[in-house]
């Protein structure tokens, strides 16, 4: 007897926001296949629901255009009908932060509570790649299922499958490195395997028993899905008739119109025992590697740069600050918060943040960087000014000094190079003579002006006279106020800022002091730095070797550049067949000291750099002709151009470890550009930032793996090392790199990929993507010593993603000391994630996750303020159970820990 079989059939359309077409276009798109549907929901009782892809932005793009539709819509999410959340976004996971994957959630979360219903399912149609994390933020989101498209074999859109299976059927366990363990459903038939279902008797027989065939191939149960839309796909409105016919052909089949809440449900209760458990990260490495899609990660850097810089400054700059405001009496901003995060996630989806889809799109997104960025920025000087308002300069300086505040709003105490535009004086435009008050200003004497800490002592600082500058102020009571100053920069070295805390310095007036002028360029070769912790020798072709003293190795030959062509495209890196990779290894560099002071060395290193011009004119022709990047045979061009590259090294006293910034002009197309730091550490595994967590990626790829490439995605750093000693490699917004299988464990950073079309299923050309122009990288080198050693340089590498904040402030009374520290924490292992309030309350809220293997503790020794006990969280920042007296919570390893508390505000 055949056992009865369930064929669930899903609607959907997987709506990309932007991609082959700019946003708006593809709104127009939207809003028709809104209307279509709302519509079938009323003449059509038999069409049961619509899943709206995960995501809750669709809601707001259409509703800014059919605002009357809302009343609609409540209703649809409330009847079960339209099926919403539980993202703000379909991101792409591994090129957005951890903490932009939470505000992702929370957000989608927040947004689905106003329509009164959410589908409690991890989606990931098509993202390119899975955090290993997943199935532990799910949890903790109250989520057990999630469903994908990407990462596990078998996968294709052709139902191919052959070799070994990760897992025998779609469905699986997929398990988080704490442990945490969810379901797991692979899209093996893609989410289009049920669309554009026939009413026709005829075609439905043999569309049906081609896709029950190959559902049931993988299936682990009876209740087969098939999901009815794809990419932009218009509703089927016939699909009630084409289900009709599908019940008449097959009746030993239930044709259900279902939903995953459905499905889902019946699904698990038929789940087999012997299932496999796939652990971790979803990077399809049992593949051949062409199609992971991981060079998005290093198409149109400046995008990653970008996303970069903002999201670092709202999670690590604009949160905690305006989370100290809110300890010390001041309201919390979460609207303007709001705002920025959704603005600036609406860069984050795959197509995106991934740099691949046309040139508008883009275009469109540096726009969005920068207003999300000047609310940040808005935020934080609001901030600041609460905060700074109360802090007391009187009691450590006199009448003369001009008191300025360094904040540390990373987890750990930090010392570094710090700098600051101060205004010795200022003088009101208003109704004044300019020409007189700039000369005023200008004849105004900087001698013998120092910098001094809160106890009086000298520190040594460069100063830089800023001349006579414009600024203005905006009160809250009267007309903008112009006027103009007499400035100086001040630079010097802050030692020992406590975490999540302030110093307050003064820049004051000492007779027997100058002001420092800065030493002109000195040519010579080679050169030589060193502070308490490394040695840095630069060679004549601009490699350098760095000894770590406290382990006596040395790294040599680091820093060399690495040129490539490409003929792929915005999704995949291609090498033309042949192609030969040229290095600055060898070619004479111009070396420069280009500053020096007690408490810093820069030394510039310059290369002249012929490299072929482009791609040959073949591949344009392949291009235009729409030949597989794969059965292409276009070469690089014979024709070469100069490519100056300007490397900058910084070594700062204190500090263990070797700042980099590479600057260049690309005039060259269809090639790619990596900076190369061999290890000489043969290690079987390496480490890379991913979404909270510290993945152990292999370094050899499975035998599967044919793709002479073996890039993989970063967030904050790479690192190579053995149990003695290694590297670690930080970057900014750099996110591909690879571990070259040349027994040098040498680790390649990506910093410029140009190619000429988006690729995929079309011919769309993409001049914007070979990032002709001006750019400048950053990325940071921290040696380290044993294991222990190497995850305090992983705290290193996130403590360097974040930017010193430092504002001047007046001569006055305060609550607050000169130096203080709103949160005080410790814990072996952990890193700190997050400082903010609660979305929905006036909580506040904090998050580590623990880097390591190894079971830790976490310490809260002290929230400024607050009287009240800490409670458990999770990533929703849901109160939960009371945290006893100490405020000591174990950590399992790998575990991402949310602790929340109630503000009861009394004395510092």
């Amino acid at each position: 007897m055949v056992s009865q079989k369930y064929a669930h059939i899903i609607s959907h359309s997987h709506w990309d926001r932007e991609w082959y077409l700019p946003f708006e276009k593809h709104r127009v798109r939207l809003v028709e296949m809104m209307d279509t549907l709302l519509d079938l929901f009323e003449q059509d009782p038999e069409f049961r629901s619509f899943h709206l892809d995960g995501q809750t932005i669709i809601l707001d793009d259409y509703l800014q255009i059919r605002p009357e539709k809302k009343e609609q819509i409540v209703r649809l999410v409330q009847e079960g009908k339209l099926l919403i959340g539980p993202w703000y976004i379909l991101q792409d996971e591994f090129l957005t932060s951890s903490e932009a994957n939470i505000r992702n959630l929370l957000i989608g979360h927040e947004d689905a509570r106003e329509y009164g219903g959410i589908c409690k399912l991890g989606y990931f149609p098509d993202s390119f790649g899975n955090m290993g994390q997943a199935p532990q933020i799910l949890l903790q989101a109250g989520m057990d299922t999630a469903v994908f498209g990407r990462g596990v074999k078998p996968v294709g859109f052709n139902n191919e499958a052959r070799g070994d299976y990760e897992s025998a059927f779609s469905e699986m366990n997929w398990q988080s490195p704490d442990g945490s363990t969810i379901h797991g459903i692979l899209f093996a038939n893609w989410y289009h395997n049920g669309m554009e279902a026939p009413a026709d008797p005829n075609e439905a027989l043999v569309y049906w028993e081609r896709k029950i065939r190959d559902a049931e191939k993988y299936a682990s149960t009876p209740h087969l899905l098939f999901m009815n839309g794809c990419d932009h796909q218009p509703v089927q409105t016939n699909l009630s008739d084409a289900l009709r016919t599908a019940r008449s052909l097959y009746p030993g089949v239930e044709f259900l119109h279902s939903n995953f809440n459905e499905y889902v449900t019946r699904l698990k209760n038929e789940l087999p025992e012997n299932l496999s458990t796939i652990r971790g990260e979803l990077r399809s490495q049992r593949t051949n590697g062409w199609w992971t899609l991981v060079n998005t990660a290093s198409s149109r850097v400046y995008i990653k740069q970008a996303n970069q810089k903002i999201q670092t400054y709202l999670e690590k700059v604009a949160e905690p600050i305006a989370t100290f405001a809110k300890l010390t009496g001041n309201t919390y901003p979460k609207h303007w918060l709001t705002y920025a995060w959704k603005t600036l996630m609406q860069n984050h989806p795959h197509d995106s943040i991934c740099g691949c889809s046309v040139d508008e799109v883009h275009q469109e997104m540096m726009t969005r960087f920068a207003k999300s960025y000047q609310v940040a920025e808005q935020i934080t000087a609001n901030s600041l000014k609460a905060i700074t308002g109360n802090i007391d300069t009187e009691t450590a300086y006199d009448q003369s000094a001009i008191p300025f505040t360094i904040f540390n709003t990373s987890g750990w105490n930090r010392t570094g190079v710090v700098s600051i535009d101060l205004e010795v004086k200022r003088l009101p435009l208003a109704n004044g003579n300019r020409r007189k008050i700039v000369e005023e200003l200008k004849e105004l004497s900087l001698e013998g002006y120092v910098v001094k800490d809160r106890n009086g002592d000298m520190l040594d600082a460069k100063l830089e006279d800023l001349g006579a500058t414009f600024g203005y102020e905006l009160p809250e009571d009267r007309f903008r106020q112009p006027y103009m100053a007499r400035s100086v920069r001040v630079q010097f070295l802050a030692q020992n800022i406590p975490a999540l805390g302030y110093t307050t310095f003064a820049l004051c007036r000492d007779v027997t002091k100058t002001v420092h002028s800065q030493a002109s360029l000195n040519k010579a070769a080679p050169y030589r730095m060193e502070n308490e912790f490394l040695r840095v020798f630069i060679t004549e072709d601009g490699t350098y070797d760095i000894t770590d003293k406290r382990t006596a190795k040395t790294y040599t030959g680091l820093g060399a550049y690495e040129n490539v062509g490409d003929i792929g495209n915005e999704y995949i890196f291609r090498a033309p067949e042949g192609d030969v990779p040229l290095t600055t290894r060898g070619l004479p560099a111009e070396i420069y000291v280009e500053e020096q002071t007690s408490f810093h060395t820069v030394i510039a290193i310059i290369h002249h750099w012929e490299i072929p011009v482009s791609g040959d004119e073949i591949l344009e022709q392949e291009i235009q002709e729409f030949v597989p990047f794969l059965e292409r045979i276009a070469q690089r061009s014979k024709q070469t151009i100069s490519l100056t590259v300007t490397t900058r090294l910084t070594l700062e006293q204190g500090v263990p470890q070797l700042k980099v910034t590479t600057s260049l002009r690309n005039e060259a197309k269809d090639h790619r550009i990596r900076v190369l730091f061999p290890t000489d550490i043969n290690s079987a595994v390496h480490y890379a930032d991913s979404i909270f967590e510290v993945a152990a990626r292999d370094t050899v790829p499975a035998p599967e793996w044919t793709n002479p490439s073996n890039c993989q995605h970063q967030q904050a750093f790479v690192n190579v090392h053995n149990n003695s000693y290694g590297l670690t490699v930080c970057n900014f917004g750099l996110n591909e790199y690879e571990i070259l299988r040349d027994d040098m464990g040498t680790i390649a950073v990506t910093l410029l990929r140009a190619v000429r079309e988006l690729g995929d299923w079309g011919v769309f050309e993409t001049p914007e993507a070979q990032c002709l122009g001006d750019h400048e990288f950053e990325y940071v080198i921290i040696p380290h010593g044993d294991n222990h050693d190497a995850i305090q340089s992983f705290a290193a590498a996130y403590q360097a993603q974040i930017p010193w904040t430092a504002v001047q402030i007046p001569l006055q009374s305060g609550t607050l000391p000169a130096e203080h520290q709103f949160i005080r924490w410790s814990g072996d292992g952990l890193a700190l994630s997050t400082v903010k309030m609660n979305g929905s309350s006036d909580d506040f809220i904090m998050r580590w996750f623990n880097m390591t293997e190894l079971a830790t503790q976490l310490h809260v020794e002290s929230v400024h303020g607050s009287n009240d006990s800490l409670y458990r969280s999770n990533v929703l920042e849901e109160e939960g159970e009371e945290i006893g007296v100490g405020y000591v919570i174990p950590i399992r390893p790998a575990e991402i820990v949310t602790i929340g508390g109630k503000l009861s505000l009394g004395e510092v």
